[in-house]
């Protein structure tokens, strides 16, 4: 399954398997999908699922889901800064769209979200 979803004026691809979308169909609420890009001493792509996408504008994708994206970056760059949950804060990005991922593709196997952004075609 497929739609196409609008984030700060630029348009991104949305893709499912047919386990997201059964999966999504038993939730009581839409699912937020947050595409995080994290700027540091590295950049690092990661998409978030549920209660751990903290982002504030979201976009309905289908009833069941809502997607965003969200550049972050550390408050001090360390190497312990390189651990999964380092103390973030949104990036004051002047253009914020020239960052937009072209595509999300969204699975769901052993009982785990996973999901994966990119900026060119879909692999």
């Amino acid at each position: 399954m497929n739609a196409m979803v609008e984030i700060l004026s630029k348009q991104v691809q949305v893709e499912w398997t047919r386990a997201a979308e059964a999966a999504l169909a038993k939730l009581p609420a839409p699912l937020a999908i947050e595409m995080e890009l994290y700027f540091s001493c590295l950049l690092r792509k990661q998409v978030r699922f549920g209660e751990q996408a903290y982002s504030r504008d979201f976009v309905t994708v289908t009833p069941q889901m809502k997607v965003a994206f969200r550049p972050v970056m550390t408050k001090v760059c360390s190497s312990e800064s390189f651990d999964d949950a380092p103390p973030l804060e949104d990036f004051p990005i002047v253009n914020p769209a020239a960052f937009v991922p072209h595509w999300l593709k969204i699975d769901y196997r052993h009982g785990q979200w996973q999901g994966e952004f990119g900026f060119s075609s879909p692999q």
